[in-house]
């Protein structure tokens, strides 16, 4: 994912590739940006290519209630469908407290701070490359 700051307020540019599809950049940054609005205690992305077969990142957010737990899913899933980026599935356990959105090269995976610990995907993926957006519900920088 490329470099973008996330203490802009400002909503990223579109990019699409000769197809007309959302490039997997782009669209890291619309839900990161989403997921920002709703003031997530934290956001952490794992850059899994080369390392996964079935996705290319995952991006962890958290959360401290199963409200603003949905509260993220459904800005997320809002945003994402305003530039026509399809969901492919959808879980999710229904108390809220964990919501996977799923967009093939991109898995959101958002949590409430106990089912965050339970799962560990940081952890079970502690190879991949990562990176903290927000940390404590502070935004980390980038650069």
């Amino acid at each position: 994912m490329r470099d973008f700051d996330v203490s802009s307020p400002e909503r990223p540019v579109l990019s699409t590739d000769t197809s007309g599809r959302i490039d997997t950049d782009t669209l890291l940054q619309l839900a990161v940006a989403a997921a920002l609005e709703v003031k997530p205690a934290s956001l952490v992305h794992l850059d899994l290519r080369g390392l996964c077969s079935f996705t290319d990142h995952f991006l962890i957010v958290s959360a401290p209630s199963a409200r603003q737990v949905r509260a993220i899913a459904e800005r997320i899933e809002e945003q994402l469908r305003e530039v026509h980026v399809r969901l492919s599935h959808r879980e999710g356990d229904l108390e809220s407290r964990w919501i996977l959105l799923d967009y093939s090269d991109v898995i959101i995976h958002i949590f409430d701070e106990e089912m965050r610990q339970y799962y560990d995907l940081e952890g079970l993926w502690a190879d991949a490359p990562k990176r903290e957006l927000v940390q404590g519900g502070s935004s980390v920088s980038l650069r």
